[in-house]
């Protein structure tokens, strides 16, 4: 049986490891704006909350 051509498997490595990058970065993104948006969120409500206490 013959052989068929070589496996390009050094640019399918690289591939890879630029797509694992890509997904980590998105990862690492989404997590970070996820903690702004909590830490926002509780400021509007420490902010809000604090407003209440003064009317009474």
């Amino acid at each position: 049986m013959a052989k068929g051509p070589e496996k390009n498997t050094k640019n399918k490595a690289l591939h890879t490891k630029l797509l694992n990058r890509k997904k980590a970065k998105l990862q690492a993104e989404k997590k970070e704006s996820a903690l702004r948006l909590k830490a926002l969120v509780a400021k509007m409500n420490e902010k809000k909350n604090s407003e209440g206490s003064d009317r009474i």
